[in-house]
C-alpha cells in the first residue's frame, strides 16, 4: 500500500470550522451586488420603456391630426402637446424633435425613413432625457477616456404614417357622356366587328353602359376566382384570360348592384353573345397596378362603358381586325369608314407616387394612354354631288380649268363652225367617284410628375399630357384592301393622289363642206393629295383638394388640347396640299407649260381648298368626332382624371 497522504485536506472537524460562513458571505455579497445590478439596470429599463412610449404617443398624435412641417398644423406642436399630457415636459432636459417626411424602401426591403420638410407622409419624433448614471455605467465610465459621469442620455424614436404609403389613380376615358341615335348604331357596328360579330345593343343599354360603374376590387377578385391559374393580383394581370370570362365577371359583379345596374347588365349580355370562346388577352394591358399595391387601393370605381370599350379594342388589335362601319349622317349614303386598332389603351393606373419621384417614367410609372388607331373615311360620289360647296366649285373652276387646259394641250378654244381642220375645247369638269379621308392618330398619354400630401383635406397631384401625334391625309383609295398599305420605315399609310376634277373634251373634226363632226375625249385630270399633321402638345395638368378627392371616390377629369374641326387643309402647322395635272393618254405636259400656267393653278387650288374645307367642317369632322369619341379617342384632345389618397383611409400607426 502505498504510504498516506497527510496534510492534504480537512481531515477533521477543528479544521473545517468557517468554511460554511466564508461560503455564505461570499454568496451573499454575490447575490447584493447582482441584486443591485438588476435594479439598477431595471431602473434604466423602465426609463427606457417611459421614454418609448412618450414618443410613441407623441408620433402617433401628429399623424392622426394631420400633421406637417410647413403649415399651422405643426407636427411638432401636436408632439409637444402629447409629451406633456404624459407627463414628459419639453425643456433643456426632457426634448422632443419631430421631424417630416417620407418612406421608402430599401434594396434589403427594410423601410427607411428620408427627412423632407415639404412632405408629411411620414413623420419622425425623437425624445431624449438624463437620467443618472447605473453602477455598471459608472463603474465603466471611471475607467473610460472621459472619466465618471454621473448623467446618462436617454433617446426613444418613433416614427408613424397614415396607413402605409399614398396612392395616386390616373384614369382616362372618353369624352362620350350621352348616347343619341346617330352614336348608337357607330357603336354596334364598331364593338361587333371588332368582336367579330354583330350587335344591336340599342341606345338605352349603350346609355345604361355610361351610366353605371363597376367596383375595380370587386371585379378583379371576381376573375381570380373564375382562374384557377391566378392566385393573386400580381398573376391575374398577366394571365391569358378569355374575354367571355372578363364580360362575365362583370356582368356578375354588376348583378349584385340590384336593379340599378339592370340595363348595363342587359348591354352586356347581348354583346357577349357574340363573342368567340377562343378571344383572350391579358388585362395587365388595359389597367396597370404597380407591384406591391394593397387591396385597398383598388377599391375604387370604373365606368363599364370604358372598361368594356378598352376590353373590345384590344381584342380588336390582337385579331387585327379591320372594321367598316356605315355612317349616314345627315340623310346622305354612301360614306364608309374603316377602322383598324393598332395599340389599345391604358385604361387606369394606381400606384404609389412616392416611388416615381425621381423617374416618372421609369419601371414604377403611373401612366395611362388612349388607342393608336388608323382610320379611313370614303365619301362616294353621290354625297360629293350633293354637296352645295363642291357643286359650286365645279360651276366657278369650269372657266379657269378650260384656260389651264387649253393653254397646256394647245386647244383651239373656238366654235366648231370656225374650225378649219380640227379643233378641241372643254366640254365639262366632274367630281371624281370618291374622296377618301386618312386618319393615323397615335396615343394621347398621361403620366404622374409629382404629389403633396400634407393631408387628406390639402393635397395636390401633377400629371404631364401629351396630346396624340395624328396624321390627316386626303387621297386616293388603296388599290387593295381596306387600308393603304403601310410604310415601313416611317409606319405611315402610302397615299396616292385622288383625281379630284376630271375634265371632258370635245372633239371636233372637220367633215369638208358638211360642217364638224363633234364627240367627247378624256382631257385628263386635276389631283390632289392633301397631308397634314397635327403635331402634339404637352400640357401639365395641376389637381389639388377640395377637387382632389381619395382613390376609392370619383375622379377630377381634366381636359386638354382643342379638336374642334382639326381637320382644316392649310391651316394646320405642316399642311401640305399638292395639286398635280394628269394630261390624257398619250399625251404629255411639259415643266415649262406648267410653269406658264402655275399661277392659274394656284388659283383653282385656293378654290379647291375653299370648297373642300367648307365640307370637312360640315361634314368630315362630326363623323371624326363622334367616330373616335366612340373608340375614345379624341384627335388632338384627351381627358384624363386624378385620385390621391395620402394614407389610403387609413389609421395612423407606427412603421419605425
Amino acid at each position: 500500500m502505498s504510504p498516506q497522504l497527510r496534510g492534504m485536506g480537512f481531515n477533521g472537524s477543528r479544521q473545517q470550522r468557517g468554511a460554511i460562513g466564508l461560503m455564505a458571505a461570499v454568496t451573499l455579497g454575490m447575490v447584493l451586488l447582482f441584486m443591485l445590478l438588476v435594479v439598477d439596470s431595471g431602473r434604466l429599463y423602465l426609463e427606457q420603456r417611459k421614454l418609448q412610449r412618450v414618443a410613441d404617443m407623441a408620433v402617433l398624435e401628429a399623424v392622426s391630426r394631420g400633421g406637417n412641417c410647413t403649415g399651422t398644423s405643426t407636427a411638432a406642436g401636436f408632439a409637444n402637446q402629447s409629451a406633456t399630457r404624459n407627463s414628459f415636459t419639453p425643456g433643456s432636459v426632457q426634448k422632443v424633435n419631430t421631424t417630416c417626411g417620407t418612406l421608402s424602401t430599401n434594396s434589403s426591403q427594410l423601410r427607411v425613413f428620408t427627412a423632407d420638410a415639404t412632405k408629411s407622409d411620414a413623420i419622425r419624433v425623437i425624445a431624449t432625457t438624463t437620467v443618472p448614471t447605473s453602477v455598471a455605467g459608472g463603474l465603466w465610465s471611471l475607467f473610460s477616456k472621459g472619466g465618471f459621469n454621473l448623467n446618462t442620455n436617454l433617446t426613444a424614436s418613433a416614427v408613424g404614417s397614415n396607413g402605409g404609403a399614398p396612392l395616386a389613380q390616373l384614369t382616362i376615358r372618353s369624352a362620350l357622356l350621352t348616347i343619341d341615335s346617330t352614336q348608337s348604331p357607330i357603336l354596334d357596328q364598331l364593338v361587333g366587328g371588332l368582336l367579330g360579330g354583330s350587335i344591336k345593343a340599342g341606345i338605352v343599354s349603350w346609355q345604361g353602359l355610361v351610366d353605371t360603374n363597376i367596383n375595380l376590387l370587386s371585379y378583379l377578385n371576381q376573375l381570380i376566382s373564375l382562374n384557377a391559374n391566378a392566385g393573386n393580383l400580381d398573376q391575374l394581370l398577366k394571365t391569358n384570360i378569355h374575354v367571355t370570362q372578363l364580360l362575365d365577371a362583370a356582368i356578375t359583379v354588376l348583378q349584385k348592384n340590384g336593379p340599378t345596374a339592370d340595363v348595363a347588365v342587359k348591354g352586356l349580355t347581348a354583346i357577349r353573345a357574340v363573342v368567340s370562346s377562343t378571344q383572350v388577352l391579358k388585362l395587365g394591358d388595359l389597367i396597370n397596378v404597380q407591384s406591391g399595391t394593397p387591396n385597398a387601393g383598388l377599391d375604387t370605381n370604373l365606368r363599364v362603358f370604358d372598361l368594356l370599350q378598352g376590353i373590345v379594342q384590344l381584342a380588336g388589335q390582337q385579331s387585327a381586325a379591320t372594321v367598316n362601319v356605315q355612317i349616314n349622317p345627315f340623310n346622305l349614303v354612301n360614306i364608309n369608314v374603316y377602322t383598324k386598332i393598332i395599340q389599345p389603351p391604358q385604361l387606369s393606373a394606381i400606384g404609389n407616387p412616392a416611388l416615381i419621384r425621381n423617374n416618372p417614367t421609369g419601371p414604377n410609372q403611373i401612366s395611362v394612354r388612349t388607342a393608336q388607331v388608323q382610320t379611313r373615311i370614303q365619301i362616294g360620289l353621290p354625297v360629293l354631288n350633293a354637296l352645295k360647296p363642291l357643286t359650286d366649285l365645279i360651276t366657278n373652276a369650269l372657266s379657269t380649268v378650260t384656260e389651264i387646259v387649253g393653254k397646256l394641250l394647245n386647244l383651239k378654244l373656238v366654235d366648231a363652225i370656225s374650225c378649219l381642220f380640227s379643233c378641241d375645247s372643254v366640254a365639262s369638269i366632274s367630281l371624281v367617284n370618291d374622296i377618301n379621308v386618312y386618319i393615323e392618330a397615335a396615343s394621347a398619354n398621361s403620366y404622374v410628375t409629382d404629389y403633396r400630401c400634407t393631408s387628406d383635406t390639402s393635397k395636390s397631384l401633377t400629371a404631364q399630357a401629351n396630346t396624340a401625334l395624328a396624321k390627316i391625309s386626303i387621297g386616293a383609295s388603296p388599290s387593295t384592301g381596306m387600308l393603304p398599305t403601310v410604310d415601313v420605315a416611317t409606319n405611315s399609310f402610302i397615299i396616292s393622289p385622288v383625281k379630284l376634277i376630271n375634265i371632258n373634251l370635245k372633239t371636233c373634226a372637220l367633215l369638208g363642206l358638211g360642217g364638224c363632226s363633234t364627240g367627247v375625249g378624256d382631257g385628263g385630270s386635276f389631283n390632289l393629295l392633301v397631308q397634314t399633321n397635327l403635331s402634339p402638345t404637352t400640357q401639365s395638368l395641376d389637381y389639388a383638394s377640395p377637387t382632389l378627392l381619395n382613390i376609392n371616390q370619383a375622379p377630377y377629369y381634366k381636359k386638354f388640347g382643342s379638336n374642334a374641326n382639326v381637320l382644316t387643309i392649310g391651316s394646320a402647322s405642316g399642311s401640305i396640299v399638292t395639286t398635280s395635272y394628269t394630261p390624257p393618254t398619250g399625251k404629255s405636259v411639259t415643266g415649262s407649260l406648267l410653269q406658264a400656267v402655275a399661277g392659274l393653278i394656284t388659283t383653282l387650288t385656293t378654290d379647291i381648298v375653299s370648297a373642300l374645307n367648307k365640307v370637312l367642317v360640315s361634314l368630315v369632322n362630326p363623323i371624326i368626332n363622334t367616330l373616335l369619341s366612340a373608340l375614345g379617342v379624341n384627335v388632338a384632345v384627351a381627358e384624363v382624371g386624378a385620385n390621391l389618397s395620402c394614407n389610403q383611409g387609413g389609421r395612423a400607426q407606427l412603421v419605425l
